[in-house]
């Protein structure tokens, strides 16, 4: 298979090294270097293409391989406030997009776990529910996308919770804290934790390195090549 790597930070270059062992073929990488090359002739020559860059270039990129006619793999996060309209592009143009902000299979099983202890942890009011990530100090997001993820989660199964919220000094009863921390060496760390006056239960996932994201966004990258539609993770393990 024939890739292009839209972004090229370290991510894309794990990307690269796993899409390599597994006998694909990267025909472009793009970066702030060289982005007078991401061009439609140049995307044709790509059957899917994997696009990790920032918030601010994410739909523009999007947009552009979904206009090249080549099925895109989007692990950006920060932009989602902007999804209705890239999803309503994406179908009026009989496009291909794969969005999740997490492509590690482990924490795609993890969003699973979160969903199901949220929904049994409803009939407990007596417990409160904090989130906590940790990454390295280049991410540019805060919180998390995964962290979002989670968060949403619960706030469609937790009735008590009615929006989260990021910022540590002030928060109420009904509203969901996530805590942000930088620091370096870190890949990714997310927490949700059920605390009562009596125990608490949490659960974690960490990220050792980016292999494990890198594996997933080359897996689905696999999944998306000659597909059409939108398609998230739970689609490319089999877990819909």
């Amino acid at each position: 298979m024939n890739i292009a790597l839209i972004g090229y930070g370290k991510m894309g270059k794990a990307i690269e090294s796993i899409a390599i062992e597994k006998n694909h073929s990267i025909v472009l990488k793009i970066d702030i270097h060289n982005a007078a090359e991401f061009t439609t002739a140049n995307l044709s020559k790509a059957d899917v293409a994997i696009e990790f860059t920032g918030p601010h270039s994410a739909v523009a990129n999007i947009k552009k391989c979904i206009d090249a006619g080549v099925p895109v793999v989007s692990g950006s996060t920060g932009w989602l406030k902007e999804w209705e309209e890239v999803k309503a592009y994406c179908e009026a143009n009989n496009g291909t997009l794969i969005y999740a902000s997490n492509y590690s299979i482990g924490v795609n099983l993890f969003f699973e776990i979160n969903k199901q202890l949220a929904a049994l942890m409803d009939a407990y009011p007596e417990y409160d529910i904090t989130m906590k990530e940790v990454h390295h100090t280049e991410k540019k997001d805060a919180p998390s996308g995964t962290a979002i993820t989670l968060a949403e989660q619960v706030l469609e199964r937790v009735s008590r919770k009615k929006q989260w919220v990021n910022d540590t000094s002030s928060y109420h009863a009904n509203e969901l804290l996530i805590e942000s921390e930088r620091t370096d060496p870190a890949p990714g760390t997310h927490h949700v934790k059920y605390s009562s006056a009596i125990d608490d239960i949490e659960i974690i996932h960490t990220a050792h390195n980016r292999i494990g994201f890198a594996g997933g966004a080359v897996k689905a990258a696999e999944f998306a090549k000659n597909k059409r539609g939108i398609f998230g993770m739970k689609d490319v393990l089999g877990l819909s």
